[in-house]
Formats: structure tokens, C-alpha cells, sequence
């Protein structure tokens, strides 16, 4: 199918944090709960309307393993966007996020946009990250507004 226009995301953050679950449920909407560890990058794709007008949307799962950052590094480039992911049962991984942001905002376009995601919300009753805390990081580090988003 053809497309009006193309966008490149990424998905970054710690291992282990969800963001292949995130592509698959968003390119192929189905979960899977195990999954081996992310080597290198995966790729996936999915068509969407917008005003009448098809996007294809190219979605890039990085490696969160330290091991791959100046191989993940090399695909920040051209991204409209980047989807900036934490375990909200793992505080690590939300202290870890500024060390994300740092490395997006300088190894891709200044002007992409960065949504924070508090991810594995189904595990709510093992919580180490408030949604307060979530909202409050969103705000201090200028992300992008969404309403009707949890962290």
C-alpha cells in the first residue's frame, strides 16, 4: 500500500523495560510475554490514516544493553520522534532516563519529538515509580504533552 508520508520513531531505554512489547502490540497488536534480548536494533512498520492521508510509521526497538549504545546511536538519525520507556516497577530504569534524553537529543534532530512512557501499568501493585513522579519528570524535562497518558 502507498503512503503520503513516512515518519521514523525510536524506542529507547534500559533492558527489559518493555519496548519490543511496545512494537509488537503496536505493529501486529499481540502481546508476548518473553522475549529474547533486543541485539542491535528491530524494525517495524505500520500504516495509519490521518486526515484522510496514509502515514506509514517506521518504528525503531533499540538495544538497551550499555554493550550497544554506539551501535543503536547511528539509527537515532532521522527520527521525527522518540519514545522514551521505563519500567514503572523498576526505579533504575526512570533514574536511567536522563541519560537517554541526553543521548537523543545529541545524536538525533534537535526539534524531534520525546514522549515519556511509564511502562508494564499492569503491574501497577509492585509500583516503584509514582505517577506523580512521572508526570513531574515529563514536565522538567520539556517532553512532549499528551493528555489522557499514564506513567
Amino acid at each position: 500500500m502507498s503512503y503520503s508520508y513516512l515518519f521514523k520513531y525510536i524506542i529507547i531505554g534500559d533492558t527489559g523495560v518493555g519496548k519490543s512489547c511496545l512494537l509488537l502490540q503496536f505493529t501486529d497488536k499481540r502481546f508476548q510475554p518473553v522475549h529474547d534480548l533486543t541485539i542491535g536494533v528491530e524494525f517495524g512498520a505500520r500504516l495509519i490514516g490521518i486526515d484522510n492521508n496514509p502515514i506509514k510509521l517506521q518504528i525503531w526497538d533499540t538495544a538497551g544493553q550499555e554493550s550497544f549504545r554506539s551501535i543503536t546511536r547511528s539509527y537515532y538519525r532521522g527520527a521525527a520522534g522518540a519514545l522514551l520507556v521505563y519500567d514503572i516497577t523498576r526505579r533504575e530504569t526512570f533514574n536511567h532516563l536522563t541519560s537517554w534524553l541526553e543521548d537523543a537529543r545529541q545524536h538525533a534532530n534537535a526539534n524531534m519529538t520525546v514522549m515519556l512512557i511509564g511502562n508494564k501499568c499492569d503491574l501497577a501493585h509492585r509500583r516503584a515509580v509514582s505517577t506523580e513522579e512521572g508526570i513531574y519528570k515529563h514536565r522538567c524535562q520539556n517532553l512532549q504533552e499528551d493528555s489522557g497518558w499514564s506513567y
